[in-house]
């Protein structure tokens, strides 16, 4: 069983910061990835950043320099600086079991970005 737990989300100023963590615990492989996936107004989920138990790491196109995501082993962080409206939505984490191709879903958290 594998468990992934979001928390950090509030409701911003436009320009402020927040930061948003998400602790996955259970039988989790020592090779796996973790990242945050925005959910808006529709049903798709956007990646905003991921990180391998390796180190590397990605980042969606509209992050724009502006995020920056870490790791302390099976725990993920996400520093948002200079937030917008337009980042207003579900932040979702995701833990991928990347040998047996599973992934994980968390809850999310809410994230509103006011102008």
């Amino acid at each position: 069983q594998v468990d992934v737990v979001e928390s950090g989300g509030g409701l911003v100023q436009a320009g402020g910061s927040l930061r948003l963590t998400c602790a996955a615990s259970g039988s989790i492989s020592s090779v796996n990835s973790m990242g945050w996936y925005r959910q808006g107004s529709g049903r798709e989920r956007d990646l905003v950043a991921s990180i391998r138990t390796g180190g590397d790491t990605a980042y969606g196109d509209f992050v724009q320099g502006r995020f920056t995501i870490s790791r302390d082993k099976n725990t993920i962080y996400l520093q948002m600086n200079s937030l917008k409206p337009s980042d207003t939505g579900v932040y979702h984490c995701k833990l991928v079991n990347i040998l047996r191709r599973r992934d994980y879903w968390g809850r999310g958290t809410q994230v509103t970005v006011s102008a």
